[in-house]
């Protein structure tokens, strides 16, 4: 399914936030990128070693947000990592309540 075209300009402007989780969903790592697509694509092939994601398995999108400016990406970013794991879990549940991988959904539109 294609992005909508009011979501297509966060991949040339802006930034997204995200959040990545292993196979059984007890680590979640929280990210802030440019470019959506490709950030995830590295995290998903494990091409950046010794990274965070890497070295526990977190390949499964599981919430993504796009913001106008980067430094509301980066803002949004530090405000969710400052916060507990509970209310992670409630943003994400929020967009996505039965924790599928986002991943085709963002992928899609290239």
């Amino acid at each position: 399914m294609p992005l909508p075209k009011y979501l297509r300009m966060y991949f040339t402007k802006g930034g997204f936030v995200y959040i990545m989780t292993n196979r059984h969903h007890t680590v979640l790592y929280v990210g802030v990128t440019s470019n959506l697509t490709k950030r995830i694509q590295q995290h998903r092939e494990g091409s950046i070693k010794g990274s965070f994601t890497s070295s526990y398995q977190c390949y499964k999108l599981v919430y993504y947000s796009g913001f106008p400016y980067i430094a509301s990406a980066i803002a949004e970013e530090k405000r969710i990592k400052g916060g507990s794991r509970k209310k992670k879990i409630a943003l994400i549940e929020g967009m996505n309540p039965e924790w599928k991988d986002l991943w085709e959904e963002v992928s899609s539109d290239e």
